[in-house]
């Protein structure tokens, strides 16, 4: 599986413009035999917004269907779509969405056959669109020709069960749209490596550029390995990084540094009995 992250600016409250970049990456990354292209968070929208006014207006009308199949969706998500099934490429972009339930932040899982699915955000910080958003319910899996694809926004990152569910419900690879601003090296850094070695997966983080609303985003998008590694990484600037990924590795959970004196399971030795305050319990 060749991946691609496209770290690219955004212009805020045009859609439109911003599909058109999208779908102009879209044809590159099938050029370049790219099986899986990743954008950032909110690429189709932007992100800053002050008000929940503001957040209705920057909204795309993107209305989910069973088993988080899109079932209605504007011409900007349509493009891209239509994009994905010229150039034979798989891609997951992000946007601020609405329908009947209210405000929410998605990601689109675009397929070549023409098939969308959606991922809203769980975990929402205090800060831009998520103020004014509900968050979403589930963390899917989703079975596509390259592999198993899991999808966080962001901040769900941070919060590392919900990478460890994704991984116990078989994703190869976890793919992250992310808008993160200065100060979020850390998670840049540390954080999405780690997330990849915990749970022998690789991970795939596209973030954007560019200023908005007071904000500046820090680029450095990355490609990690099952065993945290990096495989490729940007910098501050707009720029494309590219790896292959073979999913293989990922559904091995068995770690060996001696053969026959160190070895270990990933999930073969949790103890979920003890974690019972992980998911509410008293801990007693």
């Amino acid at each position: 599986m060749k991946v691609a992250c496209f770290q690219m600016d955004v212009v805020f409250g045009d859609p439109e413009a911003n599909a058109a970049r999208v779908a102009e990456r879209i044809a590159e990354a099938g050029s370049r035999g790219v099986g899986l292209a990743v954008f950032p968070e909110a690429v189709l929208t932007g992100y800053c917004v002050e008000a929940c006014e503001a957040a209705r207006a920057l909204a795309l009308p993107v209305r989910e269907g069973p088993k988080h199949e899109v079932a209605e969706a504007p011409e900007s998500v349509l493009a891209i779509r239509d994009a994905c099934a010229r150039h034979g490429v798989h891609a997951v972009f992000g946007f601020a969405g609405s329908d009947e339930a209210g405000l929410y932040n998605g990601a689109i899982l675009a397929e070549p056959s023409g098939r969308m699915r959606l991922f809203r955000k769980v975990h929402l910080p205090e800060l831009g669109l998520d103020k004014f958003v509900a968050p979403g319910n589930d963390l899917p899996v989703f079975e596509t020709e390259l592999g198993r694809i899991g999808i966080l926004v962001c901040f769900d990152l941070r919060v590392p069960e919900a990478a460890r569910v994704l991984a116990l419900r078989g994703a190869d690879v976890i793919v992250l749209p992310t808008n993160w601003p200065e100060g979020a090296d850390f998670a840049a850094d540390c954080i999405a490596p780690v997330r990849a070695a915990e749970n022998k997966v690789f991970l795939v983080a596209c973030n954007r550029v560019g200023e908005e609303g007071g904000f500046r985003f820090i680029g450095k998008s990355g490609v990690y390995g099952v065993a945290g590694q990096t495989l490729a990484k940007a910098g501050c600037g707009e720029e494309t990084i590219e790896a292959e990924l073979d999913p293989a590795l990922a559904r091995n959970k068995r770690n060996v540094a001696i053969p026959g004196r160190y070895e270990s399971e990933v999930f073969g030795s949790r103890r979920p009995d003890l974690y019972g305050p992980i998911v509410g319990g008293d801990g007693a």
